[in-house]
């Protein structure tokens, strides 16, 4: 389908938005619904993460709706009347989820995407969320799907039950949970995944570009790829409305050369004691720290290292964190070095949109003879 064909039906899902797209990724507690309605606020999409529990989502969609019961005028902008639907998305992680809870959420408040993640069935779990939630949303909310493989995106797009209206291909270069050993960059991921849609039939389904896009150029280069758009995650860990700990944020600013000093593990997962993902399946991208130097180099047992990370979120405060003396999870992407300052959600949405469309116009201008 024609990239001009794609971006109206988009319009036509999300009106107040501008382009290019740009998605503030759902990362789990730390997007929340200020960064979420900011970031639509500003012609983008923001989603709500997953909260410490399930349930969590309903007190986030709450706050969500009435801050656009409190703004009025922007309400009224981003046509949040339009059928009910809030002009904010929800993600689900699918392994550890309640299909339940989230069904209640989505019924009482309609946000206009939901995003789905990490099924722990492959695509039957997909497909059974997908026809969960649409039912009791009537169609309204537009399903995203988060792929890291090729095959992902073909099985999810040839689905008669769970076909998703788009598609998230995340690149290995992306934080959080990504693919742990088959993934690809997005540099030949995007264009892959293109060509075998449409070679499919199913060229119609938007793609959004995932994984160490942190501004204009990246936007600018996913979308030559053949994206539809941008969702960025690491780049709004350093907003203002972000739910995170300064001492998080000052390590992700702090951090330089993210292809060496970030790292795919589940180590971190395990200190802080979360188990059951599928880890043959996802693992998380993180900064190297201290606990990280002294797996690898051995002579430490895993209880040691625990007990070390254990004693330090309790007793070191923001210094939990950071590349020389913390010791706990700091999630974030390969392109953590391109991440400076920490500034309001609207204005990267602002910045990053409005950098990406001069890039574009100049390569325009100078392929012109």
């Amino acid at each position: 389908m024609a990239a001009s064909s794609i971006r109206n039906s988009l319009k036509s899902h999300y009106p107040w938005a501008a382009f290019p797209l740009i998605i503030s990724a759902p990362m789990r507690v730390m997007s929340g619904p200020a960064l979420a309605f900011a970031v639509s606020e500003a012609g983008g999409l923001g989603f709500i993460g997953p909260g410490i529990k399930p349930e969590s989502i309903l007190t986030d969609l709450t706050e969500a709706a009435s801050l656009c019961s409190q703004r009025a005028s922007d309400a009224a902008r981003l046509n949040v009347q339009d059928e009910g639907v809030l002009p904010v998305g929800i993600g689900f992680q699918l392994w550890n989820g309640d299909l339940g809870s989230a069904k209640e959420a989505a019924e009482k408040f309609i946000p206009a995407a939901i995003w789905l993640f990490a099924p722990k069935d492959g695509q039957k779990d997909v497909d059974d969320w997908t026809e969960g939630l649409r039912g009791v949303t009537k169609g309204r909310s537009q399903i995203w799907l988060q792929v890291g493989t090729v095959g992902e995106a073909v099985e999810a797009a040839e689905s008669k039950r769970g076909r998703p209206d788009v598609l998230v291909v995340q690149g290995q270069e992306a934080g959080g949970h990504g693919r742990t050993s088959d993934g690809a960059s997005l540099g030949t991921l995007v264009p892959e995944i293109k060509d075998t849609l449409e070679e499919r039939g199913a060229g119609d389904i938007p793609l959004f570009a995932a994984g160490g896009i942190a501004d204009g150029r990246g936007v600018a280069a996913a979308l030559c790829l053949g994206a539809s758009g941008v969702v960025m995650g690491t780049r709004f860990l350093c907003s203002n409305e972000a739910r995170i700990k300064k001492g998080y944020q000052d390590a992700v600013l702090e951090a330089k050369d993210g292809g060496k000093n970030t790292v795919r593990t589940h180590l971190y997962n395990h200190l802080r004691g979360t188990f059951g993902w599928p880890e043959e399946k996802w693992a998380p991208r993180t900064i190297v720290n201290r606990s990280w130097e002294e797996h690898t180099q051995g002579g430490i047992s895993f209880d040691q290292l625990k007990e070390k990370h254990d004693q330090s979120v309790k007793e070191d405060g923001d210094k939990a964190w950071g590349r020389q003396t913390g010791r706990t999870a700091t999630y974030a992407g390969s392109g953590v070095g391109l991440v400076r300052s920490v500034d309001p959600a609207g204005e990267i949405v602002e910045k990053t949109r409005e950098e990406a469309k001069k890039i574009l116009r100049s390569l325009q201008s100078g392929l012109q003879v």
